[in-house]
């Protein structure tokens, strides 16, 4: 089943780690949910991947018996050369990797998530072995499959942002798993470092069952401490696969998707601050946009102030899901030269509001207390309408059928 879309309210994702969790299977649990997000998710992946490497592919199958999609790099019949910027799949500088996604010219967001889920991957790297995150090099993720998930979940992550999103208890697996390092035991020690506080369970069921770049997705998305709260309207549901054969169960991660109703009333939301006085403007906004399209993030709002010394400085203040601060946390260090955050629980007061689309638009509506409901038009669907007086003219045709009309 499909996600449907014009629901009402906060979109909740659970993903439910069946057989386990690695990166192809989180695309393609997400892509049979999400099946229109597939065009973009494999241009992502097309702009990353050199030249004769080969093409994403999403294929329809069975594992124990229930329907899945599976996600892969159909390898190219033709040989292909790099150059000196492209390392092959015996490895890559975290560096390179980097400096790959973020020069790729990808979907709106998808640099920025598929670099933060790059970076939780170098960190448990340059922890294990001792080294400096930039001198990390990697062996499976230099992989252009596995790039390829980073990517392509990042587009996903991107897309559906903000979502909420929610893990089951991991399968912890067994045994010893084949790498560049030699055997290594199961779960691999990037996967237990980067998963800290997340629960797991002992299904007796032997192998890798979590691979690295499965936790590092899960890190990027997911707080350890998010429980869905309160009731959720099932909009839809994927299946993924994975390529190994499990005894008895099928090896699949299923995403869930929930529209929690938007009923108005007191909600608590986290806010986090800071100031900066010494990046450019241009810094300040790419780092903002950064910010706004990681998860958990309700929206970003900057002041222009005067610091210390009659310096020019901006305020931030982000408004985030509650429980989604020390995953914030860890990304506003990265984007900007902050040395401190500031943090607080508020409580919110909302309207009940409905997103959906029109004439071609997406919408949001607002019912206010005496019935009356506003609509407004998605200002980054009006943006790729070229000249004001069209922009003006698409919105009013999106927000005029029910632009302050009582709610019969």
């Amino acid at each position: 089943m499909h996600s449907t879309t014009g629901d009402t309210g906060t979109r909740l994702i659970h993903l439910d780690a069946v057989g386990g969790v690695a990166g192809d299977m989180f695309v393609a649990a997400l892509l049979d949910a999400f099946p229109e997000l597939t065009d973009r998710v494999m241009a992502d992946v097309a702009a990353v991947l050199p030249d004769g490497c080969g093409t994403a592919q999403l294929e329809p199958g069975f594992s124990a018996g229930i329907r899945c999609l599976r996600f892969g790099l159909r390898p190219s019949d033709a040989p292909h050369s790099h150059g000196h910027a492209d390392h092959h799949s015996h490895g890559a500088r975290f560096a390179d990797l980097r400096r790959r996604i973020s020069g790729a010219g990808l979907s709106p967001g998808t640099a920025a998530q598929g670099v933060s889920i790059l970076t939780h991957l170098a960190e448990a790297e340059a922890h294990i072995h001792g080294v400096a995150l930039e001198d990390v090099h990697f062996h499976e993720v230099g992989d252009w499959d596995s790039l390829m998930d980073v990517v392509a979940a990042g587009s996903i992550a991107a897309a559906l942002a903000p979502a909420i999103w929610t893990v089951s208890d991991l399968p912890l697996g067994s045994g010893l798993v084949r790498t560049q390092h030699g055997l290594l035991p199961v779960p691999a020690p990037a996967t237990t470092e980067i998963l800290k506080g997340f629960s797991w369970r002992d299904d007796k069921i032997a192998g890798e069952r979590v691979t690295p770049t499965g936790a590092a997705i899960l890190r990027a998305l997911c707080d350890p401490a998010n429980v869905r709260q309160g009731p959720a309207k099932l909009t839809g549901n994927g299946t993924g696969a994975g390529t190994r054969t499990l005894p008895g169960m099928p090896n699949i991660l299923r995403a869930t998707v929930f529209e929690q109703d938007l009923n108005g009333g007191d909600e608590a939301v986290d806010i986090i601050t800071f100031d900066i006085d010494d990046m450019t403007g241009e810094e300040i906004a790419v780092a903002a946009d950064h910010i706004r399209s990681a998860p958990g993030v309700i929206d970003v709002t900057l002041q222009t102030l005067t610091g210390k010394k009659g310096r020019s400085a901006y305020g931030f203040q982000i408004l985030a899901t509650p429980g989604s601060r020390d995953v914030l946390a860890p990304l506003i260090f990265r984007e900007t030269s902050t040395l401190g955050l500031r943090w607080r629980t508020e409580t919110r007061v909302t309207l009940p509001r409905a997103v959906g689309d029109r004439a071609g638009l997406r919408i949001k509506t607002a019912t206010r207390p005496d019935g009356i409901q506003t609509t407004k038009a998605e200002s980054d669907d009006l943006a790729s309408i070229a000249g004001l007086s069209h922009r003006r003219t698409a919105a009013q045709a999106a927000e005029a059928p029910t632009r302050d009309h009582k709610h019969e």
